[in-house]
């Protein structure tokens, strides 16, 4: 057997963030998400539990979640330096102990203790544990032979407690589940899966690897048995969590039907990415413009730079150019533009 791995979570992250500063909030569905004005578009980043009980989740629009939730229900502004602030926190909380700490984003971290004779229920209380006591937040913890085991093991024991899923239970356990269930398996692949006639987890474990390569490719198709099988061969890797890409969107209140309106925008969120690159010293090599049209359907063009490019403007221009590969006959209600970066270190 080798070294387990936890998979560490904090439960309903920024709505916990704003209960820890505004205590008086608890036991109330609480929402965060735009600008926290329920008349105005936008989507829920994060809802409280009392909130997911009326069936608001992220990704509700603001304006169904005010109808659905009582009258007392509060909802407040996303307030990214306070996510920040807190994740770090936590992380720290996490390097005090002997572990490696490989960060996944702002609420979660894959743990791999450095003993590997270290009893892993007992470690992941002590991280509970330290984890509420130094920054009054909750987590739940997932354990496992491996990281996709610890990931998928979170969900057993949230919120805040422990969850467990070793190679001995795997069967089990996700064998009758459907494909989706296993991380990284989105509504795409299980569609194409489902197509070969794999819906289960149990099935894909089964399928030859050579009938997932002809479908998926040979590197693709490999990975997805092995995940059915709940192998991970990755370790957990204490290098420096470093954002492969930055990005911005903006919901406009009113449909857009001029794309010279929708130009203007793309080139505004250009320039707060811009800043948001240059503050790490590093230079954009691919640009995406997301597009979602009226009345929900998103599409996503993305174009890889001849040069990486740090100028506000040329990056603009790029997501500009991206523009004519939409259906300016439709009207938009929200745009959005990421750049990917180059490696730390490289400059435009």
């Amino acid at each position: 057997m080798g070294v387990p791995v936890l998979h560490v979570d904090l439960d309903q992250f920024l709505v916990a963030v704003e209960l820890r500063r505004r205590p008086e909030l608890r036991g109330l569905p609480v929402v965060v998400g735009g600008r926290g004005d329920p008349t105005e578009r936008g989507v829920a980043s994060t809802a409280s539990y009392e909130a997911r009980a009326h069936g608001v989740s992220s990704g509700t629009p603001l304006r169904t979640a005010a109808k659905r939730l009582p009258a007392d229900a509060v909802f407040l502004p996303v307030d990214k330096p306070a996510y920040d602030e807190a994740s770090a926190e936590v992380m720290a909380v996490l390097r005090s102990f002997p572990v490696d700490v490989e960060v996944l984003g702002w609420d979660e971290a894959f743990v791999g203790p450095h003993d590997p004779s270290v009893d892993p229920g007992v470690l992941a209380e002590e991280i509970r544990s330290a984890v509420v006591a130094r920054t009054g937040l909750t987590c739940s913890v997932g354990i496992g032979d491996n990281k996709l085991q610890a990931k998928l093991a979170t969900s057993f024991g949230k919120p805040d407690g422990v969850g467990r899923l070793t190679s001995d239970e795997w069967a089990a356990v996700m064998g009758p589940r459907p494909v989706d269930a296993l991380w990284g398996v989105g509504s795409r692949t299980r569609r194409r899966l489902e197509a070969l006639g794999v819906r289960t987890v149990d099935d894909l474990a089964a399928t030859p690897a050579a009938d997932l390569a002809a479908e998926f490719g040979p590197r693709t198709g490999p990975w997805l048995r092995r995940l059915g099988r709940g192998a991970d061969s990755s370790p957990v890797d204490p290098t420096p969590w470093v954002p492969r890409a930055h990005g911005r969107e903006e919901t406009v209140q009113h449909d857009l039907d001029d794309w010279d309106e929708v130009a203007a925008l793309v080139r505004r969120l250009a320039a707060q990415v811009a800043d948001d690159i240059a503050a790490e010293g590093r230079a954009a090599v691919r640009v995406a413009v997301k597009i979602r049209y009226v009345p929900f359907e998103t599409k996503q063009r993305t174009r890889k730079l001849a040069a990486p490019e740090s100028d506000a403007a040329a990056l603009g221009e790029a997501g500009v150019a991206l523009l004519d590969g939409f259906d300016h006959d439709r009207r938009v209600r929200l745009v959005g533009f990421r750049a990917e970066m180059a490696e730390p270190g490289a400059t435009a």
